[in-house]
């Protein structure tokens, strides 16, 4: 589990704040919890396809970094180097399907950082010499929100199905930039995939089946289906929704995070509403509003998907928060009337943690 400062952007590390290895019980419940590594506001995580190493960032800014960690027995975390992000406030991390290199997405910055990665998974030796990225690709353009939308803000990376695009999710100029991925794992710049209505403020997006590629509009408060085109590289417009009909519980704003597909149904976490929002996707992958249901705490900004359990790291309050997403069943063992369709989630548990950012779950063996 990744977290931010338990007491503000900015400040010392050493109250809560690195990275956790959390283990659970099936009802939810806490086993063990203990602070892996303490590194500044890693609020992003991602694990090496096929070798025992993490990953993070350290969102800080004006310059981000990048880390690598080597993962022991009793998931101990063994330093392998820290590089610049190339760029500030980095918000996300994506691995090369074949471990070649690591991608970051800094949010301040709306560059673009490749790291080319050694075969055991750690940083190539040229990258931790100079402290720097292999690549760093910017970008341009604004929005119509100007307290948002100053500037590009990359706040998220995904392959395409085919491994033959990355796309990068533009909250800042309503974009999803394209990029060809080099035999190498170089990125290059390959110009925009789709346009999102202005304002939508686009900050995630999950390819679901027979060609739909789904997107959480951050500004809009909406959730947009697309029809991807692996050919061209793009993307056109399908379906846009309302993320959620709950007002607002905490913070300032309603904001939708994270998008999670499993069983066929999508899964929405919505800030500020603090639900995950559930809808069924249909055999031509639209969209149809299922339910709302809490998220175990407030501003639930990331969440990790298991076999018939959902992990959600809720940022300013209830910490982290297990939810079941098989059928809920009351004590004289009936569904309640509201949750009566399996995949709708149900808090099992909770877990006090501080200021929880992203979590990657991992089954037991």
């Amino acid at each position: 589990m990744g977290t931010y400062p338990a007491a503000g952007a900015g400040t010392p590390v050493g109250q809560g704040e690195g990275i956790w290895h959390v283990e659970l019980a099936s009802d939810g419940s806490a086993v063990d919890a203990a602070l892996a590594a303490v590194t500044p506001a890693p609020s992003f995580l991602a694990r090496h396809p096929e070798r025992p190493v993490l990953y993070a960032v350290n969102e800080m800014a004006p310059a981000g970094r990048l880390s690598a960690w080597a993962i022991g027995p009793g998931s101990t975390l063994r330093p392998l180097g820290t590089v610049s992000s190339g760029g500030g406030d980095p918000c996300h991390l994506l691995v090369h399907p074949a471990g070649r290199a690591l991608y970051a997405c800094n949010y301040a910055s709306g560059t673009v950082a490749t790291v080319l990665l050694e075969p055991a998974g750690g940083f190539d030796p040229m990258a931790l010499e100079r402290g720097e990225p292999t690549v760093v690709l910017g970008h341009h353009g604004t929005g119509p929100e100007r307290a948002r939308q100053e500037g590009p803000h990359a706040h998220f990376a995904a392959f395409a199905p085919s491994g033959r695009w990355v796309l990068v999710v533009d909250l800042g100029t309503d974009e999803l930039r394209r990029y060809r991925a080099e035999p190498d794992g170089r990125l290059v710049a390959d110009g925009i995939a789709a346009r999102l209505p202005a304002g939508t403020g686009p900050r995630h997006l999950a390819f679901g089946p027979r060609g739909a590629l789904y997107v959480a509009g951050e500004l809009a408060v909406t959730v947009h289906t697309l029809r991807w085109d692996d050919a061209s590289g793009t993307a056109s417009h399908v379906q846009v929704l309302p993320a959620c009909g709950t007002g607002l519980r905490s913070g300032h704003r309603v904001l939708p995070a994270l998008i999670g597909l499993a069983g066929g149904r999508l899964y929405l976490s919505v800030r500020g509403a603090d639900v995950i929002a559930v809808f069924e996707v249909s055999e031509d992958g639209a969209l149809r509003p299922s339910a709302e249901v809490d998220s175990g705490g407030t501003w639930p900004r990331h969440f990790a998907v298991e076999v018939g359990r959902m992990i959600v790291a809720n940022q300013t309050g209830g910490g982290l928060a297990a939810l079941a997403l098989g059928e809920p069943r009351s004590a004289d063992g009936h569904a309640p009337a509201e949750h009566a369709q399996a995949g709708i989630p149900t808090v099992l548990g909770r877990l006090d943690l501080p200021s929880p950012a992203c979590v990657i779950a991992e089954q037991s063996a």
